[in-house]
């Protein structure tokens, strides 16, 4: 963590200013890191910030379970509507069928149907009974097929019926993880702006500064050159998002999370992606940072809880965290788990 250094702007109305806040400083940071309130203030200060750090990783590392939560609801809502459709499709069969069977026996009916022999004995035109025999043989024949086909309609009917029941209740399941989620992202990101709050205004300036190496203007990109043209694409999408605000479960076009922002800058070179890093990690072949060339997407911390895409020249563009926009910074600026290429 880069050290700040205090102003040493002369007045003493602001010299108590300053000590109270770092006061309050302190005591934040004694309750979110255990250190005591009378512990050295620059430790405390440090601890503060770290802290800081650790609640935007931890409200990540939650907003990617949100997502993960939100993709799981879309796709069980679309299970659940297929299946319903095919419910419906399904009874409306086994309603025609049963309306087929009922037109059959309400015409055997009003034909009389008598014991065939007999009907042979009676009959004073032999040829024409043989024929309607075999009519009447036919019309069995259909009404067995179409007593069949209702019976397998029935039980297609029951089994979609039983889908659309699992996908709805896996459904309402995932509603509540979502709802979870999003209580523990609020939670961990409001206790980080309590925290940066308490802080002097010249070290949430200096925090947003250093925290995860960030810097000011563009690097020098001249002469790099992405591997593919869809990996063109999306570094000349994600080059558009600069300057964009970071907004937590977003992904575009006006603002992103950090794997929000990777599936957008994919989406423009025509690339789906998963919506979470965990899973954007596997979305390619994995290479080593060494190898690294523009549009990679970098995956950091062991649980790949955050990720950016390499842009050349050791830099890259990403979403860091509420109250930064999408920028560039250091590739280094994290524990690196790993480099895919898409």
């Amino acid at each position: 963590m880069v050290s700040h250094r205090r102003s040493t702007q002369p007045g003493r109305g602001r010299g108590v200013r300053v000590t109270v806040l770092s006061a309050a400083a302190a005591t934040a940071a004694a309750t979110l890191t255990g250190a005591p309130a009378s512990a050295d203030p620059k430790d405390t200060r440090e601890g503060a910030k770290a802290a800081v750090d650790r609640l935007y990783g931890e409200a990540e590392q939650a907003t990617e379970r949100y997502n993960e939560a939100g993709e799981r609801v879309d796709r069980l809502r679309g299970e659940a509507d297929r299946a319903q459709d095919a419910t419906a499709r399904g009874q409306e069969r086994v309603n025609l069928m049963r309306n087929e069977l009922g037109a059959m026996a309400g015409a055997q009916y009003r034909s009389g149907a008598i014991d065939p022999a007999l009907a042979l004995l009676l009959s004073s035109d032999p040829d024409t009974y043989l024929e309607r025999a075999a009519v009447l043989d036919r019309v069995g024949a259909r009404q067995a097929m179409t007593l069949d086909r209702l019976r397998q309609a029935q039980r297609k009917v029951a089994q979609t019926r039983a889908e659309a029941t699992r996908a709805l209740a896996g459904l309402e399941r995932d509603r509540a993880a979502l709802t979870r989620h999003k209580r523990t992202v609020e939670a961990k990101l409001r206790q980080a702006r309590q925290l940066l709050n308490s802080l002097p205004p010249e070290e949430r300036a200096d925090f947003d500064r250093a925290s995860r190496s960030g810097r000011d203007g563009a690097p020098d990109l001249s002469g790099v050159a992405p591997g593919s043209p869809r990996a063109m694409a999306a570094v000349a999408a994600v080059h558009q998002a600069l300057g964009k605000p970071y907004v937590w479960g977003a992904n575009g076009p006006s603002g992103f999370d950090c794997s929000g922002l990777m599936q957008w800058a994919y989406a423009q070179a025509g690339v789906t992606l998963p919506r979470t890093s965990q899973a954007q990690r596997y979305a390619g072949r994995m290479v080593s940072l060494s190898q690294a060339q523009p549009g990679d997407l970098v995956a950091y911390r062991a649980d790949a809880s955050h990720i950016g895409m390499y842009v050349g020249n050791g830099q890259v563009i990403h979403a860091p965290y509420p109250g930064a926009p999408v920028r560039y910074d250091p590739v280094g600026m994290m524990p690196v788990s790993s480099v895919t290429r898409i």
